[in-house]
Formats: C-alpha cells, structure tokens, sequence
C-alpha cells in the first residue's frame, strides 16, 4: 500500500510541474483542470501487460484496443444528452436518455493512433473518423505531415484527437494546430501514455484542450522515448519493430 501510494504521489508531482496545478491523490481517476489520470485498476493492470517488452504483437493490439475503450468512457462522460419517449417491454418510458448533438469525430495520428481510434470505436460506433499523417523526424523530433483528411462541417462537433504517446508533445500541438483550423465545436486529446516535458509543450500551446491518459511517466530520454514508458507504440502495435 504505501508503496503504490508514493507511485501515485510521484505521478502527481509529474502532472503538478507539466501544468502548474495541484491536484488531489488519486482513487480511480486523477483530474486537474486540463488533464485527466485515469487510475482505474483495469486501465493500471492492462498498461502493464503492455509496456512488458515480451509482450507479443497480437496481445498488445488487443490490451492498447481494450484500454482505449476505458479511455472513451472518460472522455466522453460530458457528452450531452436529452430525453425521448421509448417504448420498454413493459411500458411507456417518456425520459430515457439519449445522445444529443451531432456524432462524435475521433482523429488518429497515423499510424499508432489508429489503435486507441479502433477501440474508441468499439464504445460510440457510429462516431466519424478522420486521419492526421504524421512523422517524427529523429533528428530534429520535430513532426512532419503528410497527410490530412478529416469529416467536413466540424463547428458543432466533438473532435477527439487520438495518438499512443504524449512525449516531446510536438507531434500533438501540430496535431491540434491543424484541427482548430477546421473549426470544430471541442477538442480533447486521448493518448496512452505522458510524461511531464510533453505536457508543457501542449498545455503551453492549447490551454483550452484536455488530455485524457492512462498514466504520466517519469521523463523523456535523450532520444525523445518516454521512461520507463513501453517503447515505440506504433512499432509494437504493427509488428514492425
């Protein structure tokens, strides 16, 4: 106990210097204002399992697609409902709750995105879905696109943006750069894993967006890898490694 109580108070350390906030000790889930810890015992236990590097390819698919759900919960606990009038086996029901507004947009940046974008899918499966190409360049770790392409008309939608790894956090702000040219009516941003220099970077840069993560990691090495982190995401999720 008291020694997963000083992991989490670290973690909280973490998220206090990336965003200069305080924030309570965690239960399930560790909030400040802008980012969102979620500390639920499946999400902490399945995280595990996949930062293990003898972890074969087919079973970190499925744990990253599994987490991404729980992750969608999260993020979309603010989504807005109304009342219709349904017909139940047994009667009448004239308030059941019903999603209000326009579908939901996930966007993954391609291609380790699209992981976390497949398991969202799995929770609000009518949601559009739109693609960011981006790579990081390793030299300068700075991220260049490629490719574009998301649903039109995104004033008076949800837009979650999706990516594995929150690490330098440049590949993000680009991300979110380029997404808030389209307009759209909120924008969050969901990732596996952080770590506090990435943090900054985006909350510096979009002090309006949310981070939903599964966990803040203690730092970046000089080659821009989150420790301890899991390695690269998208090698590990497509076997490419």
């Amino acid at each position: 106990m008291q020694a997963t109580v000083a992991v989490r108070r670290r973690e909280l350390q973490f998220v206090r210097a990336a965003t200069g906030r305080r924030t309570k000790l965690p239960g399930a889930m560790t909030e400040n204002t802008q980012t969102i810890v979620v500390r639920h015992p499946l999400v902490q236990h399945k995280l595990t399992l996949m930062r293990r590097k003898e972890t074969p390819v087919a079973e970190f698919r499925r744990l990253l697609k599994e987490i991404s759900m729980l992750l969608a919960y999260e993020a979309t606990r603010d989504l807005s409902v109304t009342r219709v009038e349904i017909e139940t086996p047994v009667q009448t029901m004239s308030d059941a709750p019903v999603l209000d507004g326009k579908k939901l947009v996930l966007v993954g940046i391609l291609r380790a995105g699209l992981g976390i974008v497949d398991g969202m899918l799995e929770i609000v499966p009518s949601a559009r879905v739109g693609h960011i190409g981006m790579y990081r360049n390793h030299e300068t770790l700075e991220p260049v696109e490629y490719f574009f392409k998301v649903p039109g008309k995104l004033h008076d939608r949800t837009v979650i943006v999706c990516d594995p790894m929150l690490a330098t956090g440049n590949s993000a702000v680009a991300a979110i750069d380029r997404m808030k040219r389209a307009k759209p009516g909120a924008l969050k941003f969901v990732c596996l894993l952080a770590c506090p220099e990435g943090l900054k970077t985006f909350h510096d840069a979009h002090p309006d967006v949310q981070v939903y993560t599964a966990a803040v990691d203690e730092r970046l090495n000089e080659k821009g890898y989150i420790i301890p982190g899991l390695g690269d995401a998208g090698d590990r999720l497509f076997g490419t490694r």
